[in-house]
């Protein structure tokens, strides 16, 4: 008996390592892709069909893609798209190249392989696909503008693809976290000290305070919930006859979605600031 395949990125760590391991365990056929050939061989010890996939790199996409076509059972059902990084820095500190490559593994990738699997899907008539976006997809906060404006593509490339596909089977979800437990912020900690000048910025009291929260072990800030929170909407998205077009999880999103609809933007700039 076939199963239903779903294409997983960014499957080392944290978020996109938990939805395969619950995946897997609830019967699903997992195609787990990661960057770094390290994290791929774990995968494949974990028991997944794994292959190396580097977002930004779009022959990679190709190659990722046409494995996934050769390895699923019957077809591509689902593709969730989770690889990604934060770029941490005020924009004015941001370079041209700096914003290239976040866009890059963020977006250019994303858009590719869901390209991709949107005409796979086309050709068996069903499919989803689920976006793994963020809080700051709904809101920008400051010092995160490479990572927001990653997120506000993502946004906007899934609600147009959403109402081109509204007369197909094939379905779009966007999941919205606020802070969940992973290495996220670790990645961050080292992509600011790999690209930010601190001693030549204008915020390096500022940038001081943030490397220290994200050296903090732990949870990085309230609220902060596990990535099976995630998975309780992936599931939902994946089963359900009417998958929702936007997943809200932990409550940082809910406040933030509630504010945004009610508030000015000077007030919102306000609560974001403060905040």
């Amino acid at each position: 008996m076939s199963r239903k395949t779903v294409l997983i990125t960014g499957c080392s760590t944290g978020i996109g390592l938990h939805c395969a391991l619950e995946l897997k365990k609830q019967g699903y056929q997992v195609l787990a892709t990661a960057r770094k050939l390290p994290d791929v061989k774990n995968l494949i010890e974990l028991g997944f069909d794994a292959h190396q996939l580097d977002l930004a790199d779009a022959k990679s996409v190709l190659d990722a893609f046409n494995w996934a076509e050769e390895q699923a059972d019957e077809s591509i059902y689902a593709l969730f798209n989770n690889g990604a990084y934060a770029q941490p820095g005020a924009l004015e500190d941001i370079s041209r190249d700096l914003l290239l490559e976040q866009f890059q593994t963020n977006v250019f990738g994303w858009h590719q392989l869901t390209n991709l699997c949107v005409k796979h899907m086309h050709r068996h008539n069903s499919g989803r696909i689920i976006q793994n976006s963020s809080v700051l997809g709904l809101v920008a906060m400051p010092f995160r503008g490479a990572y927001n404006s990653s997120k506000y593509a993502i946004e906007g490339l899934s609600d147009t693809l959403r109402l081109e596909l509204m007369d197909t089977n094939i379905h779009i979800s966007l999941i919205e976290p606020g802070p969940i437990l992973s290495h996220f912020r670790a990645n961050a900690l080292a992509q600011f000290e790999k690209n930010i000048n601190l001693e030549q910025s204008r915020f390096k009291n500022t940038y001081s305070k943030m490397l220290t929260r994200l050296k903090k072990e732990g949870p990085g800030m309230a609220f902060t919930q596990g990535p099976d929170q995630v998975y309780k909407r992936l599931i939902h998205a994946l089963e359900s006859n009417k998958p929702q077009a936007r997943y809200y999880v932990t409550k940082p999103t809910y406040v933030i979605g509630f504010l945004k609809r009610i508030l000015p933007t000077r007030f919102l700039d306000k609560v974001v600031k403060s905040a």
